[in-house]
């Protein structure tokens, strides 16, 4: 009876909401409605009112988004007999409603996410067996080193943690290859990656063939294992060592559930951070899909699995033949299948793993490209929204994970439509100035203000287009090459630890270029014709405007590829840890201050130190988290500077044994809260107005620079940078 009441008082008000959407009114009424609603928002939000009135807020702006649909579909679509007009403004007008239905979806996902868990250790004496999977193709010894050492050292019974590396890259097929370098390179990364796996203490394991990718890798390790759990790390994912603390707790709660799944944390920043410097003080792109959109999912049992960072249970896995690999993202159709099963998954929000992104633009758009691709292959063969065994509100989380990877479509058409106006007069869009702005510009800062609600400090104005756009000239192909032939895309490992050793544009920069000019002219073209043809100078400027807006995103995309000059692909993390630093058999007492996966910096006291030569052989002493006597790690001198008594040292990792590499990890990865500590240094909310005028002053920035980049030879410039750096 009460689930009846509630859904005819659902249905009676989306039939009132349907009646005011729908009601004829003059634009003036237009107007004045569209003032109010943004002004009672923009007060909300000032006054950070949450709970009721945040969704009040929503609502509101929801109405004028459907007054918007409402105007759109019955008073802007061109004449069906005017086809030069009408072809090019349907594709516009399904590419707005692509958007709104993406909003809608949404709002359903994190218009009220979950908070944050808490913390759920095991109990006293329950600790489940586990297996850490570290799935390998190529990266390199030292990498896998750290991240294995990092397993193996996280806090969990001895007893009942085993660790494996799943290498994919010295399988009997490589070894056997008719290449004969590809031969002799998987036999000696056969051999070397064993000695390192008996050095560590953890399992090596490959196999015959490399078939399914890294499903395929992954089932083999569950065939050669008995763990009650499996924790999955990619290669470059080190754990903090309360990892399995904070996380195997959950599957004592539920017997059902199937996965417990953390964010993804990354040392280093992904190409647009990087080129844009903007790493240090705004959330990372991720930090919005962790941060907000999985809490979400995780409110209706949809958080699903992201191919590391996460622990499984192996029953659940068995019961739906393992990891599948149908598609080449195998973690999310993993997932699907499984809540489709009747298992469930929990979100912890917290980072508990460090690792490494794609450090170049071309390595970054890979990437995106697969989990596109990957993504399209979910949506043709798993139809999320017919999925047998999936609840409803599973189904719409799904198929909000999936259609946003179609994003390349309507951001096309956005960056191209106010070209066919401007350079052909095709009318794709009939509507005055005045209702531009009663209806347009109205339903633009709704949903602005709208993503500022649901996202807030985790995603700052224009950032979300910025990565569509940059994202999508590559993207595009993709995405229709796997809806046209879903089976075609493979499996490409994402290249790891990468860096740019001197400024360049690009290798896949030349389209962006070509985009800005066009865009340039057509602002040429904006001022002729507002100029030569004044009585249609308001719809010429509203075109106009719309051009202006897709050319400060391009220019500000100039920056993104424009690459800058790093010597490390890993930023220095800040720590106080103290030491001792050794020289010569005489200990000095110190400070770390900051580390990396290569090396680290020591402040010592030592009043009669002098500066140190470069490559001169030192030691750091000090203990491990949860270690009660001092080991030594040895280090080279890189750099030294002098300020009073104190010294601070630039030192490089020497690791000789398996134990260095421990040290290693330990000192970057051991303690998790100096992540969540990092993260939240970086959030903060500039409201739309303060992150606008950020934005545009960042895109005339990058436009210059970028335009710089294309006019100069950055890359020599650099290397006469080195040479007289050298010579002093």
């Amino acid at each position: 009876m009460r689930k009846a009441g509630i859904i005819l008082f659902w249905g009676i008000t989306s039939l009132c909401l349907l009646a005011l959407v729908s009601l004829p009114i003059n634009l003036q009424t237009q107007l004045i409605a569209s003032i109010t609603v943004v002004t009672f928002m923009a007060v909300i939000k000032i006054l950070r009112a949450e709970g009721i009135w945040r969704l009040t807020a929503l609502a509101f702006g929801t109405a004028i988004v459907m007054r918007y649909v409402y105007w759109r579909t019955t008073s802007t679509l061109p004449p069906l007999n005017q086809l030069e007009n009408f072809i090019p403004g349907f594709l516009l007008y399904l590419a707005e409603m692509y958007s709104v239905t993406m909003l809608a979806l949404s709002l359903f996902v994190v218009a009220m996410p979950l908070p944050p868990r808490p913390s759920r250790a095991a109990s006293e004496g329950k600790y489940p067996s586990v297996d850490v999977f570290v799935p390998t193709y190529n990266e390199d010894e030292a990498l896998l080193a750290n991240t294995l050492a990092a397993a193996k050292a996280m806090d969990y019974p001895a007893d009942k943690l085993t660790v494996w590396l799943l290498d994919d890259g010295g399988t009997v097929q490589k070894r056997n290859s008719a290449n004969l370098l590809e031969d002799q390179g998987a036999k000696a990364r056969h051999q070397d990656l064993q000695v390192l796996c008996h050095e560590l203490g953890v399992n090596y394991l490959t196999r015959e063939r490399n078939e399914h990718a890294k499903a395929g890798n992954l089932n083999n390790g569950m065939a050669h294992s008995q763990g009650e759990l499996l924790a999955i790390f990619d290669a470059d994912h080190a754990p903090a060592r309360d990892f399995l603390l904070e996380t195997v707790g959950y599957f004592e709660d539920d017997p059902k559930l199937f996965l417990v799944q953390t964010p993804h944390f990354f040392l280093n920043p992904d190409p647009v951070e990087r080129n844009l410097r903007t790493f240090e003080r705004m959330p990372s792109e991720n930090e919005m899909f962790y941060g907000i959109i999985q809490r979400g999912l995780d409110k209706w049992n949809a958080s699903f699995f992201c191919g590391s960072a996460a622990v499984l249970r192996r029953k659940a896995l068995e019961q739906t033949g393992g990891f599948s690999g149908v598609s080449i993202t195998e973690d999310c159709e993993t997932a699907i299948d499984l809540h489709a099963s009747g298992w469930n998954s929990v979100y912890v929000d917290r980072p508990l793993i460090a690792g490494l992104q794609p450090a170049t633009f071309a390595s970054f758009i890979g990437q995106r490209s697969r989990w596109a691709q990957g993504m399209m292959q979910i949506l043709r063969f798993k139809f999320p929204p017919l999925k047998r065994g999936l609840s409803i509100p599973q189904r719409l989380c799904y198929t909000s994970s999936t259609l946003f990877w179609l994003f390349p479509f309507p951001r096309t058409i956005f960056l191209f439509a106010p070209l066919c106006y401007l350079f052909f007069d095709l009318e794709i869009f009939t509507a005055s100035g005045g209702e531009f702005l009663g209806y347009t510009l109205a339903y633009m800062l709704v949903n602005l203000m709208m993503q500022n609600y649901l996202y807030g400090s985790f995603r700052w104005p224009w950032i979300s287009e910025l990565y569509e756009y940059v994202q999508t000239i590559h993207l595009l192909p993709a995405v229709v090459s796997a809806i046209l032939n879903p089976r075609k895309p493979s499996f490409k490992v994402t290249a790891k630890d990468e860096s740019v050793l001197v400024s360049r544009l690009s290798e896949i920069s030349r389209p962006f270029f070509v985009i800005f000019a066009v865009l340039l002219l057509a602002l040429v073209v904006t001022v002729y014709r507002v100029y030569t043809v004044p009585y249609t100078a308001d719809v010429t400027l509203v075109v106009g405007g719309w051009n202006l807006l897709n050319l400060i995103l391009a220019g500000c995309a100039l920056g993104v590829v424009s690459e800058r000059g790093e010597y490390s692909a890993t930023r220095r993390v800040k720590v106080t840890r103290r030491c001792e630093f050794g020289l010569d058999d005489q200990w000095y007492p110190a400070t770390i201050d900051d580390v990396s996966a290569n090396g680290a910096r020591v402040n010592v006291f030592a009043k009669n130190l002098a500066s140190l030569p470069v490559d001169t052989r030192g030691m750091i002493r000090f203990k491990t988290h949860g270690g009660d006597t001092e080991e030594i790690l040895p280090v080279a001198v890189r750099n030294t500077s002098v300020a009073g008594d104190i010294i601070t040292i630039g030192c490089l990792y020497l690791p000789e044994v398996a134990r260095h590499h421990s040290l290693v990890a330990d000192l970057i990865f051991a303690n998790s809260q100096q992540w969540t500590q990092f993260q939240l240094s970086r959030r903060g909310n500039p409201g739309l107005f303060r992150g606008t005028i950020w934005f545009f002053g960042l895109a005339f920035y990058q436009t210059t620079r970028g335009l710089l980049y294309f006019f100069s030879n950055p890359a020599a410039r650099d290397k006469a940078r080195r040479l007289a750096e050298a010579k002093k």
